[in-house]
């Protein structure tokens, strides 16, 4: 069986890394649909979709050793087209074919559901702490924030500079 699961993964958090880790103990292989994808460089989306690639392919690569299974993952960026009437036909052209989907987003499963999908949803994790907005706020406030994030995900943000990213695009001085 394959799965689909979406988010925008701003960044690709803990919460994020506990369902993943969950779906693919139930399923064959796994969509991951990086949501959003053209959205880069604002406050509330700051990652390029190849960046968001990355963080999740590395994050996946834990997981598998973790649990010692290598099932197949798609990652796939999925530019918004904004007519949620049409979302769910445009995500089905975009992804290999799957029979379920994952989620915790009303809209995306009144969507996936009108279109005749089996949907489930997810075990939510630490919500309040597991937040990409709140991860974000503590990225740019100078808090500790590596600790919502899988280690190899901190990696990749250090690595392109994801702080000093931020911190530009928020105007503010610090």
């Amino acid at each position: 069986m394959r799965a689909f699961f979406v988010g925008r993964f701003q960044p690709y958090h803990l919460g994020h890394h506990e369902v993943v880790k969950n779906v693919l103990q139930k399923v064959d292989e796994l969509i991951i649909g990086i949501g959003s994808a053209q959205e880069s460089h604002s406050l509330e989306n700051p990652f390029t979709a190849g960046e968001r690639v990355l963080m999740i392919d590395r994050a996946v690569d834990e997981i598998k050793r973790e649990l010692g299974i290598d099932k197949k993952v798609y990652i796939i960026p999925l530019e918004d087209i904004y007519r949620n009437s049409l979302w769910v036909a445009h995500v089905c052209s975009m992804v290999p074919p799957f029979d379920v989907v994952y989620t915790n987003n009303p809209l995306v499963y009144r969507l996936f559901k009108e279109a005749g999908f089996k949907v489930m949803h997810t075990k939510m994790y630490n919500r309040n702490e597991y937040h990409g907005t709140e991860i974000r706020r503590k990225m740019l406030e100078g808090e500790d924030w590596e600790k919502y994030v899988p280690e190899s995900v901190a990696e990749i943000i250090k690595e392109i500079d994801g702080i000093k990213r931020l911190r530009d695009i928020s105007g503010r001085d610090f």
